[in-house]
This record gives structure tokens, sequence and C-alpha cells, in this order.
């Protein structure tokens, strides 16, 4: 596939997302038709994903953090249904093996009583984990199919979520809502707006704090808003660059530079090492996570809870 276009343009149709969106009246498509009306259409070229503008919908990153979703509840559930005391099955240990390493570690993270956030830690991880792990499967495998079913060479079909930026910023965005709800929750509306405004400068004279309000919350809000974003450009950058590096071996493999045997070694090295990455960003993920919704939990007139 790499070598029946030029480099740029492999680039640029692997990292093209399936996008579904609407075209207004009068466009003209990619190619050369021109739209009588506004249409909701599957978008054949880059600038036309680009002109859908916001409301344009990924299915392929969609579809595959669904399909990814429902494979981690099935597989967990099935786990949980065959579970025995005697001996466990080899994929029943792994799952115990897992979900008490996590619990293990929110224990430890999150020194406060929420029964939700174990089970999310324990979601966030082994989802993240899947949607990262698709990004081992080679460049060309699944797109290929997908062309074929779709009878177009042209089909664009990402299929590792977390190389979409909508997708990362989307969690870290569902994140940002937890931590807002649980901070009123606990801390109530006046302390969480006392929280935005009287840190980290507080003196305790009414009179002094009244001209610190600015400043605190300028902070704070700063600092509020630079959690969800970073937590989703940390996924997504690591998971984009490994992206891009196993493009640009398949670049290599296809223009021919290296032979079959150096490629493959390549690719598989590249892999080996990737593993370490993608479970590591799904970890970071799901730590990050559990820290914020402890310091949503905190209060200034406590210091210590037990779990």
């Amino acid at each position: 596939m790499a070598a029946e276009q030029t480099a740029t343009g492999y680039i640029q149709h692997h990292l093209q997302n399936l996008a579904y969106g609407k075209l207004p009246a009068g466009y003209t498509r990619a190619d050369g038709t021109v739209l009588t009306d506004s249409t909701w259409t599957i978008a054949h070229s880059s600038q036309e994903a680009a002109d859908m503008g916001f409301w344009a919908v990924h299915l392929d990153t969609l579809g595959w953090s669904i399909a990814l979703g429902l494979l981690f509840c099935f597989l967990f559930v099935r786990a949980a249904k065959k579970a025995t005391a005697g001996v466990p099955s080899g994929f029943q240990s792994f799952v115990e093996l897992v979900t008490e390493f996590i619990d293990k570690l929110v224990r430890e993270t999150f020194p406060h009583t929420n029964r939700m956030v174990a089970p999310m830690a324990l979601t966030i991880f082994v989802w993240v984990f899947l949607m990262n792990l698709m990004d081992l499967i080679p460049v060309d495998w699944l797109p290929m199919a997908a062309a074929k079913i779709a009878g177009d060479d042209h089909f664009f079909f990402k299929v590792v979520p977390t190389t979409d930026l909508n997708a990362t910023l989307g969690m870290a965005l569902a994140v940002f809502v937890l931590m807002i709800f649980f901070s009123i929750k606990e801390k109530g509306l006046m302390g969480f707006v006392k929280e935005l405004t009287l840190h980290p400068f507080h003196s305790g004279k009414w009179y002094v704090d009244i001209f610190l309000i600015p400043f605190n919350f300028l902070l704070e809000a700063v600092s509020l808003i630079a959690k969800p974003v970073s937590l989703g450009l940390r996924l997504f950058g690591n998971l984009y660059a490994g992206e891009m590096i196993f493009i640009l071996i398949a670049i290599v493999f296809g223009v021919g530079v290296l032979g079959f045997v150096g490629a493959a070694l390549l690719q598989m090295g590249w892999a080996i090492f990737h593993i370490l990455v993608i479970t590591l960003q799904a970890f970071v993920f799901m730590v990050l996570t559990t820290v914020y919704m402890a310091m949503a939990h905190n209060r200034e007139d406590e210091h210590e809870h037990d779990q």
C-alpha cells in the first residue's frame, strides 16, 4: 500500500479519520460532483473532513472505542461468572491479578470513601490499554480490509482511538466533569468557590483577601483547566508518535529500502518497546484520574480518611 502512493499521501491517508458530517449545498466534492442540497455524508478527502466542521463524527474512533469497551465488559463479566474457589484458569488469574493490583493502588492513592473510584480506575486502565493495543496491529492490515469492503482504495480508516485527539480529550473532559461534581458534592458550592478564590494566597483579613481574589481565581482556574488538557494531550501525543513511527517503518518497507527481513525486525523491535509505552500510558491516565478524584474529595477541615 505504501508503494502505491507518495510518502506524504500515505502518511496523510493513515492519519485521517473516517469522518461523517454535513456538507453545504453547492459544495464541490473531491470527485468533482457538486451537491445540490446540504448533505450528511462520509468525507472522501481530508479537505472535506475539515470543511464538515465541529459537528463531524469520527466513525472509526467511535466504533473501535465502543467495540473495545464491550469486549472489556464481556471478558471481565465472563471471568467473574466462571470464577471458582479452586484452582483458577489462566484468564481468571490474570483478571484477579489486574483487579487486585488496581484495587491496592486506589486504596493507597485515594484515602476517601467512594465506591465508584476503584471500578472506574479498572475500567480506565483496561479500556485505554485495549485502545492503545490496537497500535500493534500492522498499519495496513485493517485499513486495506476496510477499503476492500467499501470498494474504495482511498477509504479512510484509523483503528487506534487514542491517536484521535477527540477521543483522549473527550475522556479527559469526562474526568474534569467528575472532578467538578465531586468537589461541589464534598465541599459544597461555597467551599468550591472558596477553593478557587482564597487559594493559594490567603491572609485571613477580608479587606486584603478581596484584592487577592482575582489573582487566586486566575491561578486556580488555569491549574484546574490544565489537569484535563494535559491528561488528554499526554495520552494522545505518545500514541500518535508511536503510530507515526509504525507508518514511517511501513514506508521504508514499501519503497524497498530495506528487505523484508529488515523491515520485519524494525517493526518487531519497535512493537516490543511500544508495548511498554501503551501499558505505561494506560497506567498514567488511570493514576492521574485517581489522584484528581482524591483532590476533589479533599477538604480543608479533614486530614486523614480511611477507605
